[in-house]
């Protein structure tokens, strides 16, 4: 049987026999993409702690309750202390999901139709000069300014997982998609340790908190004139490939398997709504996205009120529990390819299985959190990392099964459950801001972890009851007036081969 591999063969060697090639270049230019918006996402977390007045200056206290203003100087303005309430501080971080959850589902349509290149340059760029003027508005505009601020970074953050999914569709050889996938989207975890773990040393250092943002900022400046020059939408714009890997590339991503946008039904909502197995899709990521981002928003304003930890340790420790996750990630898919080879072992099975470790032993590290003293830091660091960490298995539940559900509307559902998910993510910060009265208080932080452990729980429980792994009735179209049509666009079955 004659198969793409030996169609490529080109000067006696395949064209995916190379070991570096042009694709895996824009899935490294995906991977920084995506560390740096995942890293401008979680700088304010870091620098809230930062900016805060040292517990000893009392009385700077109630004059920097509003809008922050210090007796300092110069650009840097590295002595300059904001005491916000808890309300304000949580309102700061929610402001960027309500944006962002604004350009899902127009930034999709646009990179399908225009190219994701310009639309993640300019993106990236838009969000890079956020990051840069936030102490400038907070300086000038105080606490709400940056929430606007805020805001228009969510904004054009939106467009950025959309974007790298078509890319990903455009560039990725069907063998190597899952490798491929994996190094974009790595870099999201990467941003997150990254930052976490150096902002804590630059807003100690002489450069000050502001400078948190001014670097993060700078690095996308720079990383914008990468993507300028060596990236484009599809490999056929690409003026450096070589004829052997575009024609790998175009003979191998497996373009005609679904049905295409032209020949595509229209989208069954109705269907859509009114099925258990999308709705409890739904739910249980939303209740993932909420115990996810409260705990990623608030640790480092955890480990400094409750265990006085001051920001370089906090900023370490915060870092520590997302680079546990990183690791895992591999060790799971490691551990789902064993249990695939399995007899006995189902794609639902599977599927529930590490749904359940990402999210049921979370409710047991998260409870146990609540009850841990305050001079023992070392175990809750180590219940924070079992908690952020074993997460990662959810990778391998519910984040693909929009693929199991509708190989031909899976991008749709991911839009529907990851915009619901990502108002969640808004709510978590608000939500602590409600509940945490006193900072200082372990029984408030409690409250907190609480709140967290039923999400988890009562999502994973829908999901093992109602969540399928089959395809579902409403994926294929009802009237094929065409019969060539609809084998042209046969649906894939969710072993990934055709029905």
């Amino acid at each position: 049987m004659t198969t793409t591999l030996t169609m490529v063969k080109t000067g006696g060697k395949y064209a995916n026999e190379k070991f570096f090639g042009v694709r895996h270049v824009q899935c490294v230019l995906c991977f920084f993409c995506l560390a740096m918006s995942y890293a401008w996402r979680v700088n304010l977390s870091v620098a809230l702690v930062a900016m805060a007045p040292p517990k000893s200056d009392n009385s700077t206290t109630d004059s920097l309750a509003d809008n922050g203003t210090h007796n300092s100087a110069g650009l840097l303005d590295a002595d300059q202390y904001y005491n916000f309430t808890e309300t304000q501080s949580s309102t700061m971080l929610s402001s960027f999901f309500f944006g962002y959850i604004v350009t899902q589902v127009p930034g999709g349509y646009i990179a399908q139709r225009y190219g994701a290149k310009i639309l993640l340059m300019w993106g990236l760029g838009i969000a890079a000069v956020m990051t840069m003027i936030s102490p400038f508005a907070l300086k000038f505009g105080g606490w709400f300014a940056l929430c606007g601020v805020r805001f228009a970074m969510g904004l054009s953050q939106g467009a950025v997982h959309p974007a790298t999914h078509s890319l990903l569709s455009k560039w990725s050889p069907a063998e190597e998609r899952g490798i491929l996938g994996t190094i974009c989207y790595s870099g999201a975890q990467f941003g997150t340790v990254v930052m976490l773990a150096t902002s804590g040393f630059i807003a100690d250092s002489f450069l000050g908190w502001p400078s948190i943002f001014y670097l993060g900022g700078a690095c996308g400046f720079i990383w914008i004139l990468f993507w300028h020059f060596f990236s484009a939408s599809t490999p056929e714009e690409h003026k450096m490939i070589s004829e052997g890997e575009l024609k790998f590339i175009t003979e191998s991503r497996s373009d005609g398997k679904m049905q295409s946008a032209e020949k595509l039904a229209p989208t069954p909502w109705l269907a859509i709504f009114s099925s258990m197995p999308f709705i409890s899709l739904l739910v249980v990521h939303c209740t993932h996205m909420f115990g996810f981002w409260l705990l990623l928003t608030q640790i480092p304003s955890y480990m400094k009120n409750i265990y006085d930890v001051n920001i370089k340790e906090s900023a370490l420790l915060s870092s520590l529990p997302y680079m546990v996750m990183l690791l895992m990630s591999f060790f799971f898919v490691w551990l789902s390819k064993v249990l695939q080879r399995k007899e006995g072992v189902s794609l639902s099975l599977n599927r529930k299985l590490f749904n359940s470790i990402g999210h049921w032993i979370p409710v047991f590290s998260l409870i146990a959190l609540g009850y841990v003293p305050q001079e023992d830091a070392p175990l809750a660091v180590t219940l924070l990392c079992l908690t952020v960490g074993i997460s990662a298995a959810t990778y391998l539940g519910f984040q693909v099964n929009h693929i199991d559900l509708s190989p031909n509307y899976a991008g749709t559902l991911m839009g529907l459950t990851n915009g619901a998910a990502n108002v969640m993510s808004g709510i978590a910060p608000l939500a602590v801001g409600q509940i945490v009265q006193d900072r200082s208080s372990v029984s408030d932080w409690r409250l907190v972890f609480f709140l967290a452990a039923a999400f988890y729980f009562v999502g994973n429980l829908l999901f093992i009851i109602f969540g399928r792994t089959e395809v579902q009735w409403w994926d294929s179209p009802r009237d094929r007036e065409n019969r060539e049509d609809a084998e042209q666009g046969t649906p894939l079955a969710p072993n990934g081969h055709n029905k």
